[in-house]
């Protein structure tokens, strides 16, 4: 079994519902073995839209990557999940923060996710439940990177609203 790290956000419909909705439909995909708060937080790269809810979970699982990719990709859409511009408005997104300790290059998935160290969305919630998980290639730790970016984050923070 892999510990996987992985990121999830909503800003479009019952955001709290949209996120509870995908987790409990990562049941056949493992175990989802800790959970984060949800936090709602400032919209990132798009800034004229709804703020997001987000939250963080380890999942256990024995699918190899791209397999867990295309069924997380799945779940997205079950829960309503419609493309629309990068960085935009959604439903739902679930992103793999991290597979274990490997460094995944590929066209559709790179491992650790390339942005997470630019986001205190990632980093806050998941660092509430791994900081002391070593992020590869360097092995820092996730709860130094959350305090790093806590540091240079401007007055809009993120706010805890429930737990998830």
């Amino acid at each position: 079994m892999t510990v996987v790290a992985l990121s999830l956000g909503s800003n479009m419909g019952n955001r709290l519902d949209n996120i509870r909705q995908a987790v409990a439909m990562m049941k056949p995909l493992g175990e989802v073995t800790n959970r984060s708060a949800v936090y709602e937080t400032p919209p990132w790269g798009v800034e004229t839209q709804p703020r997001f809810l987000n939250a963080c979970v380890l999942l256990e699982t024995d699918s190899p990557p791209k397999i867990l990719l295309d069924k997380l990709k799945e779940i997205e859409r079950a829960v309503g999940r419609v493309e629309r511009e990068r960085w935009g408005p959604r439903e739902i997104d679930i992103d793999i923060l991290t597979y274990g300790g490997e460094v995944i290059s590929e066209a559709e998935l790179t491992a650790p996710h390339p942005r997470m160290r630019e986001r205190a969305f990632v980093l806050v919630p998941l660092s509430e439940i791994a900081p002391d998980m070593k992020i590869p290639p360097d092995g820092c730790e996730v709860s130094r990177l959350a305090r790093e970016i806590n540091e240079k984050a401007s007055d809009d923070k993120i706010v805890i609203i429930t737990q998830l």
